[in-house]
């Protein structure tokens, strides 16, 4: 945590699930005064306060509504969606509007935020210095997307984050359906060394019959999935296509 900035003194969360309790919990720590409110919050008073709201992406505009229609408005109002612009919330606060999206797998309400890069966006110059106080306040490292390519920013987190778990139980399925045990344990130190080796090199760390131009080693996966898993054959194929071409945007990659 960046102990220079100035940490902002009270936050009003909205919904106290994953991503809520994590912030709230990374606030607290942080030294801000934190009140974590239910779906019950209309019979609470939000004038003025600084709220961010952390519910599922389907629900933040029936949140900003109510909160709309409420006699005292917030301050500045946020929410925590990747995906969702700040469009929902552009009636439902007085000083503009914000959002904080971490850039990290939340699996429960202990999450550590920590040196997590987060997305951060502001209606105007004030909130967007907010979101970016808050987001280093509470430990993150925070960068800017732009509001038209918030969908596509967030494509790009799920394609990094929930298909590559996809992809390795789907790998595991395999292992397990030929009678591998523990096939989790077994992968889990090539995935682990290859997305070290990612992290270092990009595209330069491709490995594998595809990156060597082996094609017949690719063509008796086909057959072997064809025969025993053929409900794979279109992902593999999908897979292997694009890893031709990531393979051949790397001069390393296509000189070995």
């Amino acid at each position: 945590m960046n102990q220079e900035t100035t940490a902002p003194k009270a936050l009003t969360i909205i919904g106290p699930g994953r991503v809520g309790t994590s912030i709230a919990q990374a606030a607290t720590a942080a030294g801000i005064e934190v009140d974590l409110l239910g779906r019950d919050f209309p019979s609470r008073n939000l004038d003025s306060m600084i709220v961010l709201i952390c519910v599922p992406d389907q629900a933040i505009a029936a949140v900003a509504e109510s909160i709309a229609g409420m006699d005292g408005l917030p301050l500045m109002l946020g929410h925590t969606s990747g995906a969702t612009t700040l469009a929902p919330l552009t009636d439902s606060q007085t000083g503009g509007s914000f959002s904080v999206h971490p850039l990290q797998t939340i699996p429960d309400g202990n999450t550590e935020l920590n040196d997590c890069p987060g997305a951060i966006a502001g209606s105007t110059p004030d909130s967007l210095a907010f979101a970016h106080e808050l987001a280093v306040t509470i430990g993150m490292n925070p960068f800017e997307v732009p509001e038209d390519d918030r969908a596509l920013y967030h494509a790009a987190a799920s394609i990094a984050s929930n298909f590559l778990i996809t992809l390795e139980e789907t790998a595991a399925g395999i292992l397990d359906g030929i009678g591998v045990e523990n096939p989790r344990q077994v992968l889990s130190p090539l995935v682990q060394r290859s997305m070290a080796n990612w992290t270092h090199r990009g595209g330069a760390a491709l490995t594998g019959p595809i990156a060597r131009g082996d094609e017949e080693t690719v063509e008796s996966h086909r057959s072997a999935l064809a025969a025993a898993r053929p409900e794979l054959l279109g992902l593999y194929d999908t897979m292997a296509g694009r890893t031709r071409t990531v393979a051949g945007e790397q001069p390393e990659v296509a000189a070995r």
